[in-house]
């Protein structure tokens, strides 16, 4: 799968901007400000429809503009897509595949295979439990529509059961039976999630390792490790022995949106035990472990951003991934820098084509 050329209207910093790529390696570099990193992300908006940087929609709209318009040119099974992502002030965004309108942004989901390694990857270590519930949900969706969902359809029944004891505390009343409705959904969904997360980590844990091991030449254990409340017993009963805990707080304080992957390494939590290579090691291992799966999953190479990835990473280590693109066919690789020769000089020792654009 390769994204032929990208064209943007008033997208962050930009007012109208036209990319036309190479097949293989896409290097963006220019002084910081420019607007790099912006380009990275509306490449990720195409694939999620949304920014992987700013959650807040009407902020990827330019200063003083009204709308936003991001158009993707794909060559995927030899055959051409065109996706349009948009956005006006005041309205819901709209997503298009071939000038046709998808009615659930969840059916896009998966359909253009991504992964990013950026900088601001740093909050699955520094951040609590929800930033990695996300990625792991991320990582599952791309590949599995069902996944997807079991977890909005959780997440509903959450809400509203989470208005429910809300209600029941301001009336001073409750009822049992509209509360059991809410538990056997929480307990049917929140089943499935658990199962396909279980399932997926148990795949992914061991290509993360040996990701880690082949980045970091080191001779520490790493490990991730699912914790979730389902480990002890059924959602249902769980829900049933802290009502009046959910009572007290009003909100439902079991289940899988409390899940998390705790980050190990020597046995350790990496955040306090981890130097920060060992950190920025871990993270750039767990994005490639991500790429592995999808590409695993799907049979299409991801196409793979790294943003900014010098700043992180010594000259060295960065040549090494890139040169994965040589030994594993990558597929295509988009980077951001600040240093033109820099970049230059660790893709050349690859055997690709490769385009810089100067911003």
């Amino acid at each position: 799968m390769i994204l032929k050329s990208l064209s943007l209207l008033n997208y962050k910093n930009f007012d109208s901007k036209t990319f036309e790529f190479n097949d293989t390696i896409n290097c963006l570099v220019g002084n910081n400000g420019v607007g790099k990193t912006n380009v990275l992300d509306a490449i990720y908006h195409l694939s999620f429809g949304k920014s992987y940087f700013n959650p807040i929609a009407s902020q990827n709209i330019k200063h003083d503009e009204d709308f936003f318009v991001v158009n993707g040119e794909y060559n995927k099974e030899n055959k051409s897509e065109k996706i349009v992502v948009s956005l006006k002030r005041g309205q819901k965004k709209v997503i298009k595949r071939n000038a046709k309108a998808y009615e659930k942004f969840s059916e896009h989901i998966g359909f253009l295979p991504l992964v990013i390694i950026s900088p601001a990857d740093r909050d699955l270590i520094t951040e609590g439990s929800v930033t990695r519930r996300k990625f792991i949900d991320s990582v599952i969706s791309q590949s599995d529509k069902f996944y997807l969902e079991h977890l909005i359809k959780y997440n509903k029944a959450l809400a509203q059961r989470n208005s429910l004891l809300k209600y029941f505390a301001l009336n001073n009343t409750f009822n049992q039976d509209t509360l059991d409705i809410y538990n056997a959904q929480l307990h049917t969904f929140g089943t499935e999630v658990f199962n396909k997360r279980n399932s997926f980590l148990e795949t992914f844990i061991p290509i993360f390792k040996s990701r880690y091991q082949a980045i970091s030449n080191g001779n520490e254990i790493v490990d991730l490790v699912y914790k979730s409340d389902l480990f002890d017993n059924e959602l249902e009963s769980l829900l049933k022995k802290v009502i009046n805990k959910d009572k007290a707080v009003q909100y439902t304080s079991v289940g899988v949106h409390k899940d998390d992957l705790l980050f190990n390494i020597d046995e350790h939590p990496i955040k306090k035990f981890g130097s920060q290579g060992q950190q920025k090691s871990f993270l750039i291992a767990l994005k490639l472990a991500q790429f592995d799966f999808i590409k695993q999953q799907s049979g299409v190479n991801p196409i793979l951003l790294l943003d900014d990835i010098f700043d992180k990473l010594d000259e060295e280590r960065v040549t090494q991934i890139i040169k994965l693109v040589d030994d594993e066919n990558f597929g295509q690789l988009f980077i951001s820098d600040t240093h033109a020769e820099r970049t230059e000089n660790a893709v050349k020792q690859v055997h690709q084509s490769y385009e810089i654009f100067k911003l």
